[in-house]
């Protein structure tokens, strides 16, 4: 009898990842698909560049928004609700979108987004790193950020669904999101530990225990935002400056990308076994020198291009490695707050990147703007180097 138990929940918590990490692909393909499309259309419209740019930030401002309020929620009613409600927004608001073209209303529409995407991947990541056995946490962290990475490359091949009508991409979008979205009407509620002692606290205090404990796993998710935003908004702009045929832009970004799909799995299962710390930490070193290497053979594309790869392959896992990282440091009925913690870290980074990245390309002229890339990957991995070295076990008491 035992013996079925324990064989029927292994069963049931492979149907609850598999489905967690099927809503994270769809989303991750939904993102995917909305940067290029929108600024393709906003383009042929004749909107201004800074407008259009402008208006792609609605996707972090809404998830900035909905951060301060969301963890009381997802503690109250639990994982499946919220995940219900995110999904609802983002498929809502997709399916919105062909019905009145407007700068302003698809900045609302982004913004949306945002909310339901963050308050899906909160309780999705928050989910799967409370319920994980600790020794396949990285493991399965890598697979759902894989899983999203994978659905926001494919997601930009949908622009070519515009050939046949505007309104053809989101319609498509919408209704795989429904899909998606349906299947966690399958899984059965459950709700994250609940708080004792001083963290039952509201407000800042929770916070503030959360950021003790797991600072250092925060830097993962936000230069992963910085890298992200920064890459895609700005080297075009700097490669075209330096006369990089156009063609060969996207390749050298999607060369990138999938650097860190190829080791997205194996770097979270060394992280298992050697820690989080050093892969983080070795990554983030080495990237540094990669990005370096790469700012002085701008005069070879390809060289620029296999550099891209190869630093792909170190940093593109720095978000699922920080969230791990950070559950490492963070006792479990912390979760919730790390996670949320993690998110906003990753908006602040996306958010950031092109607005410093802005004002690099402005005024230092005569040195690579790879190099501001590597300078702040060496950052994180001194940081790394120096203050994580007390930092590589979870707390046994709080």
């Amino acid at each position: 009898m035992l013996e079925e138990k324990m064989t029927y929940f292994s069963d049931y918590s492979r149907k609850r990842f598999a489905i967690l990490v099927l809503i994270v692909s769809i989303s991750g393909f939904s993102q995917g698909m909305l940067l290029p499309l929108i600024s393709i259309i906003f383009e042929r419209d004749g909107v201004s560049s800074a407008l259009n740019g402008l208006n792609a930030t609605g996707l972090y401002i809404g998830t900035l928004l909905i951060s301060p309020f969301i963890e009381q929620p997802l503690r109250k009613w639990g994982y499946k609700p919220i995940i219900l409600i995110g999904g609802a927004f983002v498929f809502v608001s997709l399916i919105v979108f062909p019905l009145w073209k407007s700068v302003t209303f698809w900045f609302i529409l982004r913004l949306l987004i945002g909310v339901g995407d963050h308050a899906l991947h909160y309780a999705t990541q928050t989910w799967i790193t409370s319920t994980t056995d600790h020794k396949s946490l990285g493991k399965g962290m890598a697979i759902y950020g894989l899983s999203f990475s994978m659905g926001f490359a494919v997601g930009p091949l949908m622009v070519r669904l515009i050939q046949i009508a505007e309104a053809t991409p989101f319609i498509v979008s919408s209704i795989l999101c429904l899909l998606a979205w349906s299947f966690v009407f399958l899984l059965r509620n459950e709700k994250p530990e609940r708080l004792t002692g001083d963290m039952n606290a509201r407000g800042w205090n929770r916070y503030k225990s959360a950021i003790l404990f797991g600072w250092i796993a925060f830097l993962g998710p936000f230069v992963y935002g910085f890298l992200e935003s920064s890459l895609n908004a700005l080297f075009p702009v700097y490669a075209l400056r330096k006369g990089f045929e156009v063609d060969m832009i996207p390749i050298i970004l999607s060369v990138f990308t999938f650097g860190g799909i190829l080791t997205q799995v194996p770097l979270g299962a060394l992280g298992d076994k050697i820690g989080r710390r050093y892969v983080l930490m070795t990554g983030s070193f080495g990237g540094a020198i990669l990005f370096a290497i790469a700012s002085f053979l701008e005069h070879s594309q390809m060289a620029v291009a296999i550099a891209f790869f190869c630093a792909g392959t170190l940093v593109g896992s720095m978000f699922s490695l920080g969230i791990t990282y950070m559950a490492d440091l963070t006792p479990k009925e912390l979760l919730p707050t790390g996670n949320l913690l993690c998110g906003i870290a990753l908006s602040i980074g996306s958010l950031t990147g092109p607005f410093l990245g802005g004002i690099y390309l402005e005024f230092v002229k005569g040195y690579s703007f790879l190099l501001l890339v590597a300078l702040l990957l060496f950052t994180v991995a001194l940081v790394l180097f120096v203050f994580g070295r007390h930092k590589n076990k979870r707390p046994l008491t709080v």
